[in-house]
């Protein structure tokens, strides 16, 4: 059975892909379905196509959660 995200969290996830979108970045989310798996949950930040540079790297290479990404956005 797969688990349903629920409002709030889409609300946030929604909210953080434009604030990364605006710094010319995009917010990449894990397809991963297994939750065992070290990416489940996880977000990516990417270049978007029109800039040059990198996106931001997680610490640990497996993504950082939504919690992280809000923080660094309004940190």
């Amino acid at each position: 059975m797969l688990c349903s995200m629920d409002s709030s969290t889409k609300v946030r996830e929604n909210l953080a892909r434009r604030m990364v979108a605006r710094r010319g970045y995009r917010l990449v989310k894990s397809r991963r379905r297994d939750p065992k798996a070290v990416d489940y949950r996880r977000y990516r930040v990417e270049v978007a196509k029109d800039v040059e540079g990198i996106g931001f790297k997680s610490p640990d290479g497996h993504g950082f959660t939504l919690d992280e990404i809000e923080e660094r956005l309004n940190g």
